[in-house]
């Protein structure tokens, strides 16, 4: 399958690292033009630099630096790059915490951050999609919409609402030739994961080991049985912001390694 992307513009939020970045250079590769998005314009700056080391001749890489958790910083996210044919909403916070200890500041600020950044950007960039009759939206969700951990609640919900929005936001856009989508990431192999393991199983072993022995421990519904790959989330990332994909809408797609134990999620 050949996914070109050429001619379109994507957004994608919190891109500096971990599966934002691993998004952002799949779809400079397949030809779009990217805004690759962080709040620091040094991260922004050396975000970029790095995909285009790792993606020679890929299209146009675009630093925005931007809070999108808010109007202005949207806006002006948007503004920078015209106009928006793709946007990946993939910014989000995540932290374990006990549930009965979690203000009311945390609880809103998760919904905000997780949530509401999607919903205002969505607004601001579908009536543009819906009018050019081409446009893709897609909200980066997790295994945790689905399985709330106990320890993360506050996270799940936000979560669990993103699938929401992406249903809802589907159903403004039909027949418009725009789809809107939610992919559920499982457990990925991003920053400071590594460490994480090796506080779990043994320090010798090598790295494959490690995590497998991990997910066996301590994730076993997993069928993969491994760590996910950014690149492999972004993979159906690219997949859905393509023409090839025209068909497909309203829908939660899981990369989740058959974490989630469920034929539909």
């Amino acid at each position: 399958m050949q996914i070109d992307l050429k001619g379109r513009t994507a957004l994608v939020t919190g891109s500096t690292q971990g599966i934002g970045a691993a998004i952002a250079t799949g779809l400079a590769r397949a030809g779009a033009r990217v805004g690759v998005n962080g709040r620091s314009p040094g991260r922004v700056e050396e975000a970029v630099e790095r995909m285009r080391g790792e993606a020679p001749g890929a299209a146009d890489l675009v630093p925005v630096a931007a809070d999108v958790t808010g109007d202005e910083g949207a806006r002006q996210a948007v503004e920078t790059l015209g106009q928006v044919d793709i946007l990946v909403n993939n910014l989000g916070v995540f932290e374990s915490a006990d549930p009965l200890e979690i203000s009311d500041e945390e609880w809103r600020r998760y919904f905000e951050v997780n949530v509401l950044a999607a919903v205002r950007l969505t607004r601001l960039v579908l009536p543009g999609m819906t009018g050019r009759g081409w446009g893709r939206v897609q909200n980066i969700a997790s295994d945790s919409a689905v399985v709330i951990p106990a320890e993360m609640i506050h996270y799940g919900m936000s979560k669990t609402a993103l699938l929401a929005v992406s249903r809802g936001f589907a159903k403004q856009a039909a027949g418009t030739g725009v789809t809107v989508n939610s992919v559920i990431a499982g457990p990925t192999h991003t920053g400071g994961v590594e460490d994480f393991v090796y506080q779990l199983v043994d320090r010798d072993l090598p790295w494959d080991e490690a995590q497998r022995a991990f997910m066996r421990q301590h994730r076993p519904q997993s069928l993969l049985q491994r760590l996910i790959e950014p690149e492999e989330i972004a993979n159906m990332v690219v997949y859905l912001a393509s023409d090839q994909a025209s068909a497909t809408t309203g829908g939660a797609l899981r990369v989740d390694g058959g974490y989630v134990d469920s034929i539909l999620p």
